[in-house]
């Protein structure tokens, strides 16, 4: 019970990494509050257990969702800002309204619940928020223009919360590959072959196979713990070791 008495926010909470996250701090005896524009959560309702449907791009909704959690809970000590969107378009094929939702929910959205957690995390002068980024933060593709500028802004965001609120609260970026989840399941979904799709996704890690939300989960909560307590500013990778080879022609080993 490594978390018991402590309180656990994760935005996104309703499926994927958001939901391994919840499901991972709960079992270990946290009380849990998901945020979601979802109406309903991804577990029954259960002791030390809250949902709130929030719209994180908007600020008098999350305001509202941390005046609830102070009043259920009183104090915030885990905040993960995981909840993400997924447009895709090169620069020239997205609209302004479509860049203006990416960032809105994967970037604003993270900077509006770290302003209203840290307030909850500052009277014990102990807290952790993990940015939930993307490997796209360092190598990208094509046609995702507005996610991967937004990702990587997830950087700086990190690095300033965790300068201006040292020593007391650590800001950590997680930054995922590929990982199963709906989110990518609905892009498979997208193409004529969504299998060949995935088989291309898997050969791009050198794993040779895609990530598991729950995976996702043990580097969040492990980055929560005490035993990680000088990890502070940095962008963590947990990527199945994508983008790090350039490839070329193969060869026998000698």
């Amino acid at each position: 019970m490594k978390f018991k008495d402590k309180t656990a926010v994760i935005t996104g909470g309703a499926k994927g990494i958001g939901a391994a996250c919840a499901k991972m701090f709960h079992d270990e005896g946290a009380n849990v509050v998901l945020l979601d524009v979802d109406k309903e959560g991804p577990l029954s309702p259960a002791e030390r257990w809250l949902y709130l449907q929030c719209n994180v791009s908007a600020e008098e909704s999350v305001k509202q969702a941390f005046s609830a959690i102070q009043v259920t809970f009183g104090e915030v000590h885990y905040l993960v800002n995981n909840a993400g969107i997924q447009r895709y378009g090169s620069v020239t094929e997205t609209s302004a309204e479509e860049w203006d939702l990416v960032f809105n929910v994967n970037l604003k959205g993270m900077f509006l619940c770290a302003k209203h957690a840290i307030p909850l995390m500052q009277p014990h002068k102990k807290g952790v928020i993990i940015n939930v980024a993307s490997v796209q933060a360092f190598v990208s593709q094509r046609k995702v223009a507005a996610y991967t500028t937004a990702k990587t802004a997830i950087l700086g965001l990190t690095r300033s919360i965790a300068i201006d609120y040292a020593p007391y609260i650590r800001c950590v970026a997680v930054c995922p590959g590929t990982i199963n989840t709906p989110m990518l399941q609905d892009s498979f979904a997208l193409s004529p072959d969504p299998g060949e799709v995935m088989q291309e996704c898997i050969d791009m890690h050198l794993t040779q196979r895609i990530g598991e939300a729950a995976e996702v989960a043990a580097l969040v909560t492990f980055l929560c713990e005490d035993k990680a307590s000088f990890i502070t500013g940095e962008a963590i990778r947990i990527d199945g070791g994508l983008g790090i080879s350039i490839g070329g022609s193969k060869r026998d080993e000698v």
